[in-house]
């Protein structure tokens, strides 16, 4: 599928050092229609606490958002090699300052899927990316994961605290750093849509199925 580019102007990625995002930061929710609101409460903020899935659907859109890069306006778009999504996260840096839109992709990495295998997470970062890339979604991975009754973490628009000295941490700011540069492709695919395994909720029989991924099954 097509993607917006979430980049800034040639000129001004010329001018930086260092890899940095200036885009955006979904084990557990489900990505549903945003006409529904959510009837599952947030999950606890524990690393050990399985995350709380909401039962319906989701839609939102993603608003594009400006992206340092390193000092060759080329270098994000060159995958890194790497035999398996697990050595690339091992070998990503994950060093780097979180811009507010990042912080939100990695946030929902985070408390959505800490609990996922590796390539659960990156689904559900592509979620939300793809929903930034739709026109009938939000602009902006803030939006997306702060749309009003979207995501059962967030609470009265604020996302809870998180444990940043933490390996989950570590693994969701790697992930979706991987996911927004493109490193390497989630068996989500193009979806939109996702829920937990244990719910069956009404609207998924409208979806494509793309597939399954521990306990989240994603549609498009």
């Amino acid at each position: 599928m097509s993607r917006k580019t979430h980049t800034i102007s040639a000129a001004a990625i010329a001018a930086t050092l260092g890899l940095t995002f200036g885009s955006a930061e979904i084990s557990g929710a489900v990505a549903q229609d945003s006409e529904i609101s959510s009837t599952f409460a947030a999950p606890v903020e524990d690393e050990s606490t399985q995350p709380v899935f909401v039962s319906e659907e989701i839609v939102q859109p993603l608003a594009v958002t400006d992206r340092e890069a390193d000092d060759t306006d080329t270098a994000a778009a060159v995958k890194p090699a790497a035999a398996s999504l697990r050595e690339l996260v091992a070998i990503t840096d994950k060093d780097y300052s979180l811009s507010e839109e990042m912080q939100c992709l990695a946030g929902a990495v985070y408390f959505e899927s800490r609990g996922e295998p590796l390539a659960g997470q990156l689904a559900v970062a592509q979620v939300v990316i793809n929903r930034a890339d739709s026109s009938r979604f939000p602009s902006s991975y803030c939006g997306v994961v702060y749309q009003r009754a979207q995501f059962s973490f967030v609470k009265n628009g604020n996302m809870p605290r998180i444990r940043t000295g933490s390996a989950a941490w570590q693994r969701a700011k790697a992930i979706a750093r991987i996911a927004h540069e493109g490193h390497w492709d989630s068996e989500a695919q193009d979806s939109l849509y996702f829920h937990a395994n244990y719910v069956n909720p009404s609207w998924s029989r409208k979806k494509t199925r793309m597939a399954r991924i521990n306990t989240h099954i994603f549609y498009r």
